[in-house]
């Protein structure tokens, strides 16, 4: 950072003194000193340390109506890299044409309107210090976005599971950016949805078995985020009863341990744990946080009016790699409250990450 020395002004005299060459050609000197080291420590930073991520329940209703705040959230916090879920932008193409999940719709009037409020709010700070990648669906809904530093270059980005190609996974599920030491991969989970005849079911267990073969062949270290949908622990839910006894319409699944709250029944649970131990994963908050945290514990809240109203779950995580847990600064959920202070709009608040440099 360049240093300025304003001279002091005689008494009654409008003229200014000036520095004398040699001060100045000093100040100058050590000025571009520091702006020099400042770049070169920038340059040398190939791995991203700080990272976000937030389920944003629609990103074009938060541009609109919860921005300000969001930003201001952003600019203080400074992530390298921003993971956001539930985009619900449409991908680029018309309709019954092939569509580009990378790229946002701009075939009509309306959503090339939509198109423009995204891009505006992404070209102002502190956004406009990033680079977006998109996978989105075909329609309005899911999606995801990765943000990142714009020095900071990834060597590869994928949009699907098997890292192969342009392909993007159905409903623009998942994004991975491959740097130098690790992997970051962003991720939007499939509902378990609450009953086996609707597909749901087999669905989610497709996605649980596809992640474990992911975290399985993996050649480098993953930190691996997003809204997973699945809280792993009782401690994990405000309400472990409440959820565990869920029922939609009174239906009750005939596998018992498919029972309950999606995201809280026994077989997703079971399902998660063996995809940590398997790829010898670990959960980075509860690392750092070992007790239950009835007002900051929570990633998701339910609807503030009705009888999920206080009733909450931690389904939005960062997994990180065995290896790295000697490296975790801090992990921490932003939101807290039945009120949902630190939400921004959506009904899930961000989570961040911070790790330490490589010694």
């Amino acid at each position: 950072m360049k240093r300025f020395f304003k001279p002091i002004e005689k008494e009654g005299s409008a003229k200014k003194l000036a520095l004398s060459s040699d001060c100045a050609s000093a100040v100058k000197t050590e000025g571009d000193a520091l702006a020099k080291g400042e770049n070169e420590e920038e340059e040398e930073k190939k791995d991203p340390l700080k990272f976000l991520t937030w389920n944003a329940n629609s990103l074009l209703l938060r541009i609109k109506n919860d921005w300000p705040q969001f930003s201001s959230f952003v600019q203080a916090l400074n992530p390298d890299v921003i993971c956001i879920q539930e985009v619900r932008i449409p991908a680029a193409g018309a309709k019954g044409a092939l569509k580009n999940p990378g790229e946002l719709k701009d075939d009509t009037s309306a959503s090339r309107e939509e198109k423009q409020i995204v891009m505006r709010a992404l070209s102002s700070a502190p956004f406009k210090e990033y680079r977006v990648w998109w996978s989105l669906s075909d329609s309005k809904y899911g999606g995801t976005a990765m943000f990142i530093k714009k020095h900071l270059q990834p060597k590869k980005i994928s949009f699907c599971l098997d890292r192969t190609g342009s392909k993007h996974e159905q409903d623009g599920r998942v994004i991975i950016a491959e740097f130098e030491s690790y992997l970051v991969m962003n991720t939007y989970a499939p509902n378990n949805g609450w009953k086996e005849e609707e597909n749901s079911f087999p669905r989610r267990r497709k996605w649980d078995k596809r992640i474990l073969e992911f975290v399985q062949c993996i050649d480098k270290p993953l930190i691996w985020c997003g809204d997973l949908n699945v809280s792993h622990e009782e401690i994990d839910v405000s309400h472990p009863d409440f959820f565990s006894s869920a029922k939609l319409n009174g239906y009750v699944p005939p596998n018992k341990e498919d029972c309950g709250q999606p995201g809280f029944t026994l077989a997703e649970r079971r399902r998660f744990n063996n995809i940590l131990n398997q790829g010898k994963l670990m959960d980075a908050y509860r690392f750092l946080h070992k007790e239950k945290d009835m007002d900051s514990g929570f990633s998701w809240s339910g609807n503030p009016i009705g009888k999920y109203r206080g009733k909450r779950m931690r389904i939005d995580y960062f997994i990180v790699s065995e290896q790295l847990k000697e490296r975790i600064v801090a992990c921490e959920i932003h939101g807290h409250g039945i009120e949902m202070e630190g939400f921004y709009g959506s009904d899930h608040c961000p989570v961040s990450l911070e790790l330490s440099q490589e010694i």
